[in-house]
């Protein structure tokens, strides 16, 4: 196969979803997109402080569904610092602390029903690098290097329902990228970044496996035969590369910049796969951009 590798090529986010001006005084803890596409940020009165345990805090989840309409969901007693969140399809939210300090071993990840209570709460063990919750309310979580465990799915009743300890993922040590959507997860984790599809519930070979050469990305999105990575290492923290599955591999085709609406660069962010998309959100975490495979 021939590939064609243009470099310096620009790709500008597009608009995607903003946080209420109302609540432009409180504190973005922090914030995601879900399966369904709804934006939620999640904001306090104050930022976290450095140190030890937390005193439990209410906080507040602002939710802008892709319609437009808002929804507020007041929770109690929150004990996270530095949280992850998403939704559940029943309404309700996980909260999750990303390390599992001494006395939360038990207790880091919160599951709070859609009245804003807390349901239960259960470990999935210490340096969650990624939570995502799928369409069937299955808790996804990849790790970083301090807890090399790879990438396992829960149910919101805190039992693992797959793990990734027999799949034979080559090089899973710190899972860098994972894309949940449907029922399914995309990975590209250190030390060798394959491309990694995990489908549970497909009972022939429920993990395929590619190899791909694109180091260091943050996000990926997948749609067909098609994929992008995006981030990097150094200067390449911007990077969009685009590539193709052919065979046992992703050959790259070309290679750019993800920038902001404006032309900007992006800076420091948060970001989500979702399928064919990937959102991003930069400093000061107000808005959502999104950039789709599939346009």
């Amino acid at each position: 196969m021939t590939t064609r590798k243009s470099h310096g090529a620009r790709a500008g986010l597009m608009p995607y979803a903003r946080l209420p001006r109302a609540h432009h005084s409180l504190h973005v803890l922090t914030s995601t997109v879900d399966v369904f596409g709804a934006a939620h940020w999640l904001l306090g009165e104050h930022a976290p402080q450095p140190g030890g345990d937390v005193p439990p805090f209410d906080a507040l989840v602002v939710s802008v569904h892709p319609d437009g309409s808002m929804e507020l969901t007041e929770l109690s007693a929150v004990r996270a610092r530095r949280p992850h969140l998403d939704r559940l399809p029943d309404g309700g939210f996980v909260v999750a602390a990303p390390r599992a300090r001494r006395y939360e071993d038990a207790n880091h990840v919160q599951v709070f029903g859609a009245h804003g209570r807390e349901i239960l709460s259960f470990s999935v063990g210490d340096a969650i690098e990624h939570l995502l919750v799928d369409e069937a309310g299955q808790i996804w979580v990849g790790h970083f290097d301090e807890n090399p465990i790879g990438i396992r799915r829960w149910s919101a009743a805190g039992r693992p329902t797959w793990m990734s300890d027999d799949a034979h993922i080559p090089g899973l040590f710190d899972c860098y990228a994972l894309n949940v959507s449907g029922t399914a997860a995309w990975a590209c984790p250190y030390t060798d970044f394959p491309l990694v599809e995990i489908r549970p519930d497909r009972r022939e070979r429920p993990v395929r496996v590619w190899e791909n050469q694109v180091r260091g990305a943050k996000a990926v999105a997948v749609h067909g035969d098609r994929v992008a990575f995006y981030g990097g290492y150094g200067e390449e923290q911007d990077r969009l590369a685009h590539g193709e599955i052919v065979g046992t591999s992703v050959e790259q085709t070309d290679v750019g910049l993800l920038t902001m609406p404006d032309g900007s660069v992006v800076g420091r962010r948060r970001v989500v796969g979702r399928g064919s998309r990937i959102y991003v959100q930069a400093e000061p975490f107000i808005d959502w951009g999104v950039f789709d495979l599939s346009s």
